[in-house]
């Protein structure tokens, strides 16, 4: 490795470029990777020049740099983007995605409350690229409880961490309280300020408030994204199968809105909202797409699902009605056991904000939804738990003996096994479902950062991710949650080494705010 140190202008480096590509060392190069844009379809052995935190060359020219990579067997992709982690700020789980191959990691389902405090908190601090929608369910709890005083800015964080949930004072009005229409007006006046301080949209969790927030209330929060030129991010009001509350009527009430007002629309694991009706729900949405709509669907790589006891969509009448489950397909993440009735009331009753899995989709239908075509995916990554019952939270946590979803170490490398051994869709297809579709999405609904990640292009960021097509595999399980994915040998920051030959350096920050203008 080369240690000689230079900053060079960059119109003198694009001269130098375009003139030689070796004719100084860069700051980090990649040789003899498989690099793969899926924008353009590039898909060639050849060796990537990194310079100031951006990709400046691409070529079959021998090229140096002060950090070399010698990437030969391993694919050079754009660094994954998830467009649902509820874990962006937390150390171990920042560690657990980048070995996932996710460079930027995003808050938008929940999304943020207040926005600039949420980001101050993580500037210069993260070893991802970070960024949150405003939460609408942060300041529905806001205002249904003067007394929540968030100092996370993450209600999940809130619910999840006792030391929090004491200090926020969080409480569930947010979650069965119906809004008045004065309420609903300082609930638009408080979520149109968040929007000023850039917000990248607007988290409508309505799922969690499906008796509660009103289609009067979802459509002003549409109203707003399309004034803005912003998305909003759904978990539908309905996860079913049947009617009358299919989950397909729970995609149409925002689609509807869409319509009327603009902005976009991004539906969240839409196959654990719309179940066997999957195919004709994305059917749907390509329609929506091909009339000019700016909608897009999102996938995670699992049949089963991580949320709290009291979800609205667990309850009996929907659940076994509705999504043809049983109580037995709901584990308690404590205990790791089956519930019964009994222990479901229980619940309920003493312990609303349990944490659980559920089973709802089919695998049939996952599988066929993350194939198609224009879905992207995302993992729902949710904080893991310690066994006594404090959420994982420090960097240096172990990683062995947590409690909760796989999907939050195991979602990227999960979807790319699946590619390898069930032949599910074309590698270029899956590596573009988690980089540059997510991007492209995004930039097409005002976040103009995203032009320039997703990509592995001249000039784009370099956020890129190496990893072995031939081992790339989840280790993540039910019994231990937190075991990282293997595989992903690489994980490159705007420009900055984060993961080395497997191991995430510690003390290293160069995640940056992906983020919208903020508005005087």
């Amino acid at each position: 490795m080369h240690t000689q140190t230079k900053r060079i202008k960059p119109v003198v480096l694009a001269m130098l470029v375009a003139m030689s590509p070796n004719a100084f060392s860069y700051d980090m190069v990649i040789n003899n990777g498989r690099v793969m844009d899926p924008e353009t379809g590039y898909d060639q052995v050849a060796n990537v020049a990194i310079e100031d935190g951006k990709i400046v060359a691409i070529t079959n020219e021998d090229i140096d740099g002060d950090k070399v990579i010698d990437a030969e067997g391993l694919v050079v992709a754009p660094g994954f983007i998830d467009t649902h982690s509820h874990v962006v700020a937390i150390p171990i789980m920042q560690k657990l995605q980048l070995r996932n191959g996710v460079t930027t990691p995003l808050s938008l389902e929940v999304g943020a409350y207040p926005v600039n405090a949420w980001y101050q908190r993580l500037e210069g601090r993260s070893q991802t690229n970070f960024g949150a929608s405003v939460s609408s369910a942060g300041i529905r709890t806001k205002v249904f409880n003067d007394k929540y005083n968030t100092r996370t800015g993450t209600m999940i964080n809130d619910i999840f961490d006792p030391e929090e949930t004491k200090a926020s004072q969080i409480s569930g009005e947010a979650l069965s309280h119906i809004a008045t229409r004065e309420q609903i007006s300082l609930i638009s006046e408080m979520v149109d300020k968040e929007l000023k301080d850039g917000g990248l949209g607007i988290g409508v969790p309505v799922g969690y408030m499906s008796k509660a927030a009103t289609t009067i209330e979802t459509t002003e929060w549409q109203r707003l994204a399309g004034e803005y030129g912003v998305p909003t991010f759904l978990h539908g009001r309905f996860s079913s199968q049947l009617p009358p509350n299919s989950g397909l009527t729970g995609i149409e009430e925002m689609l509807s809105s869409v319509g009327i007002y603009g902005g976009g629309l991004l539906v969240q694991h839409i196959h654990q909202q719309t179940l066997g009706e999957t195919p004709e729900a994305l059917k749907m949405l390509d329609d929506a797409r091909a009339k000019g709509m700016n909608v897009a669907a999102e996938i995670y790589p699992y049949n089963y699902g991580a949320t709290i006891a009291a979800a609205d969509y667990l309850e009996p009448e929907n659940y076994q009605r509705n999504m043809a489950r049983d109580y037995s397909d709901i584990i308690e993440t404590d205990t790791m056991k089956p519930l019964t009735k009994e222990r479901y009331e229980q619940l309920i009753k003493e312990d609303p904000q349990a944490s659980v899995m559920f089973y709802g989709a089919t695998d049939e239908d996952l599988k066929k939804a993350l194939a198609h075509g224009s879905t992207i995916v995302g993992s729902d990554a949710f904080p893991l738990m310690k066994s006594n019952g404090m959420m994982a939270y420090n960097w240096n946590t172990p990683y062995e003996g947590l409690q909760g979803h796989p999907r939050a170490s195991g979602t990227q490398a999960r979807v790319l096994k699946m590619v390898r051994e069930d032949n599910l869709m074309p590698l270029m297809s899956a590596i573009s479902k988690m980089s540059y579709m997510p991007a492209k999405f995004l930039q097409e609904n005002g976040i103009e950062q995203m032009s320039k990640k997703g990509r592995i292009q001249v000039g784009a960021d370099a956020d890129i991710t190496l990893f072995d097509p031939e081992t790339v595999t989840d280790n993540s399980t039910l019994k231990e949650p937190g075991i990282p994915s293997t595989g992903i040998p690489y994980v490159v920051v705007n420009g900055t080494l984060v993961v080395e030959d497997s191991t995430v350096l510690e003390g290293v920050y160069p995640g940056k705010a992906v983020r919208n203008s903020v508005i005087q």
